[in-house]
């Protein structure tokens, strides 16, 4: 079955760290682009952070630059999100997202481009 499950969301303080896992099932995570992207109650999901799979070029919204990064462990089939320095308007719904051969036109925004999702971990940066 064919799967992508994020992981490590929750509740953390402002200036505090998350690590959000993105575990592949049923397919080889290598072979994707893998986006982030968030959602807050009555916004616009958002594009955040994506891993390209043939030349683990990166790319972060100009929201996150500084503080987020993302990285790829093969052998555990997953894609990690670090996040830093957290702020309370980077509080959302986080998801992650495959695209086949890299073949999104702009991975932070095509979102219709990618091929798996996840069904979203919950981030709340509150004191």
């Amino acid at each position: 079955q064919v799967q992508l499950v994020e992981s490590g969301g929750g509740l953390v303080q402002p200036g505090g760290s998350l690590r959000l896992s993105c575990a592949a099932s049923g397919f080889t995570l290598d072979y994707y682009a893998v986006g982030w992207f968030r959602q807050a109650p009555g916004k616009e999901r958002e594009g955040v952070s994506c891993i390209m799979s043939t030349d683990g070029s990166t790319y972060l919204a100009e929201s996150v630059k500084g503080r987020f990064t993302v990285s790829r462990d093969s052998a555990k089939n997953t894609v990690y999100l670090q996040m830093n320095n957290l702020k309370p308007e980077d509080t959302a719904v986080y998801y992650c997202a495959a695209a086949y051969r890299d073949q999104i036109r702009i991975p932070l925004e095509t979102v219709q481009e990618y091929d798996y999702w996840g069904q979203g971990t919950q981030v709340t940066v509150a004191s």
